[in-house]
């Protein structure tokens, strides 16, 4: 139950206070929850808080990393994002050539 809040209150943060987009809570239910069971390891044994601290620093520094050369690379080959043409139009005319909605 207590992850449960943790997680929920994280996803508040993050969009409220941090502005940060997240749509289905992967920041909260992954990174937060992850770390919090990474610095509780050393509750249960001789793991040091500050080995654990460069180990969540180094995992968070490995992934921002290699995603950010990965879209980088898929955004060369690919647009990820939507013109803003496109998206006032609406994406599902620019992207499979038919309204989805017509009688709105």
């Amino acid at each position: 139950m207590q992850l449960v809040a943790l997680v929920y209150f994280s996803i508040l943060f993050f969009d409220k206070t941090l502005k940060i987009d997240d749509p289905v809570g992967a920041i909260s239910a992954h990174g937060i929850v992850g770390i919090l069971g990474v610095m509780v390891v050393p509750l249960t044994s001789d793991a040091s808080f500050v080995h654990q601290a460069i180990g969540v620093v180094s995992i968070a520094g490995f992934t921002f990393v290699a995603s950010y050369i990965v879209i980088s690379i898929i955004n060369i080959v690919t647009p990820i994002r939507a013109t803003d043409e496109e998206q006032y139009a609406g994406l599902d005319s620019s992207e499979i050539g038919v309204e989805a909605y017509p009688e709105f």
